[in-house]
């Protein structure tokens, strides 16, 4: 799968995307599972208060990768960013499930020079690690982040080829594939974190349509010791759904920003960060 790296986009994302912030990234596709020989998907892509609906920030698209059903690399065609919303399109051209995903990594961290805290520039990945450290820095401290916002089509019968997890990050692994979903009826997802069961993992699950709703609709489900999670239902429609850690470090505050370090402490070590995002369609019975 192609990677994007672009930090300021990815830190950007994990701090959106957290259930208590009113900023939530998402891609919305016109289906999920369609028929047919000439069949095309449009999906919307913002960073939204009220999900699924565009008044903020559109999503950028140079990032987004499609995975087709045998595996093979497929692409997004007739992107283009509007004022609140990115869009473009995808042709499913073999039967199975495809994946759309912006996937993005990056170093965060800090270092110590000439008495002054310095942090690592965005942008800064493994490969550029040693380069963005200079000579003379101490106390540095590093760690890995990533982002992961994907959804899931498919055209004629569900497919799984494409599920095998790659080790990096929150993936989901569906025990319910996620283009079978139907009201009423529970679904389980295993979640890993860096190719391991995400034991304990918080999820969060928000029907779409808030704006016209009192009640926010918020689901919080934990993972169990093999970082699975059953999500029952309640109605048919387009769910967002989110799994982050690493929002809080030493010296920051819980929404995952990092606060000023305090004169007589350095800021404490950044912790693994990771955030997944996904919408999923639920079909009524």
């Amino acid at each position: 799968m192609k990677k994007s790296y672009l930090f300021a986009g990815a830190l950007a994302a994990l701090l959106l995307s957290g259930a208590a912030q009113a900023h939530r990234q998402w891609m919305l596709p016109s289906a999920t599972t369609l028929s047919g020989a000439d069949s095309w998907v449009t999906v919307d892509a913002a960073i939204s208060n009220d999900l699924f609906y565009f008044e903020h920030f559109p999503m950028q698209t140079d990032g987004i990768a499609v995975t087709e059903p045998d595996g093979t690399p497929g692409r997004i065609e007739n992107a283009a960013k509007g004022r609140y919303r990115s869009t473009f399109d995808v042709h499913l051209t073999k039967p199975g499930t495809y994946r759309i995903a912006n996937v993005s990594t990056g170093i965060m961290g800090s270092y110590m020079l000439n008495g002054k805290r310095e942090r690592l520039p965005r942008g800064t990945t493994k490969d550029k690690l040693a380069a963005a450290i200079p000579a003379g820095a101490t106390e540095v401290q590093t760690a890995e982040m990533s982002n992961r916002n994907e959804i899931f089509v498919t055209l004629g019968a569900p497919t799984t080829t494409l599920f095998k997890p790659v080790g990096e990050g929150i993936e989901l692994v569906p025990v319910t594939h996620p283009n079978d979903l139907v009201a009423g009826e529970a679904a389980t997802f295993q979640f890993l974190l860096d190719g391991k069961p995400a034991a304990g993992l918080k999820v969060t699950v928000i029907p779409g349509g808030i704006r016209y709703r009192d009640s926010l609709g918020q689901m919080d489900l934990t993972a169990d010791k093999d970082g699975k999670v059953a999500i029952s239902w309640p109605e048919p429609g387009m769910y967002w759904l989110n799994a982050t850690i690493g929002g809080e470090r030493e010296g920051g505050n819980a929404a995952g920003t990092p606060a000023a370090p305090r004169p007589d402490a350095p800021a404490g070590p950044p912790q693994r960060r990771a955030s997944y995002v996904t919408t999923l369609e639920v079909l009524a019975p």
